[in-house]
């Protein structure tokens, strides 16, 4: 069994400028998931998948491979994650590299623990028939209760049919937790769609969870940095 862990890192981040080259916790951003997907012994190879030459030199002084740069069409605000992967696999394989799982990391997950990557294998090799294996985390309050504005400014529930229901007697619903997705290769390629019943969980919890698009997330990505770290709740 041969894996790649891949991790996306385009240059132009624009709500956090340079986001996966800002210091946090004094390395750069990118830096802690590179160090995740090393510290886990899980992978082959760890690759940086960018368009930017000063994250291809950061990526490669911390240990990954940065083995082609990502063209500029799949470097732009609208290119998903999947594409990405799909591109870095091509390039391997084109470059006689072949892989049976390929793991996406998000190159903005400081809070990722390698136990949960461990998991996510784990539990991709259990389910042949399932094609991904990736991290999220409950809602903290029931999605069905949520409530929206109206044009005119006034509350109203998202959805009406559960205005009466309690919290307690609604179903749990989960959401991307932003950290990782780890796949068949051969699903990667052929376009199975990842947010399906193609893929089981890894269940996080909420404490390990934040998503980073702007600075009001970064903020509050550091005091759980610096919560986890006094706590001794992080990996050494």
């Amino acid at each position: 069994m041969t894996t790649v862990a891949i991790i996306p890192a385009r240059g132009g981040s624009k709500r956090i400028a340079r986001k996966n080259l800002k210091l946090f916790n004094g390395q750069p951003m990118i830096v802690w998931s590179i160090r995740a997907a090393l510290k886990c012994g899980l992978f082959d190879q760890v690759v940086v998948s960018t368009d930017d030459e000063e994250i291809a030199s950061v990526a490669k002084a911390h240990g990954a491979h940065v083995p082609f740069l990502r063209p500029a069409h799949l470097a732009d605000d609208f290119t998903g994650t999947a594409a990405v992967i799909v591109h870095a696999l091509t390039t391997l394989q084109e470059q006689g590299q072949r892989f049976d799982y390929a793991c996406c990391i998000y190159a903005t997950a400081p809070l990722l623990q390698t136990r949960y990557l461990r998991e996510g294998l784990s539990l991709l090799e259990q389910r042949p028939d399932k094609s991904f294996a990736f991290s999220v985390c409950g809602f903290a309050f029931a999605v069905q209760r949520a409530l929206v504005l109206s044009e005119q400014g006034a509350l109203q529930p998202m959805y009406p049919q559960y205005r009466e229901t309690r919290s307690q007697d609604l179903p749990v619903a989960y959401q991307d937790a932003g950290q990782f997705y780890w796949g068949r290769s051969e699903a990667w390629l052929r376009g199975d769609v990842l947010f399906s019943e193609q893929s089981v969980p890894v269940i996080l919890p909420r404490h390990l969870v934040q998503d980073i698009d702007n600075q009001e997330d970064w903020t509050r990505a550091e005091y759980l940095y610096a919560a986890l770290q006094a706590g001794g709740e992080l990996e050494p």
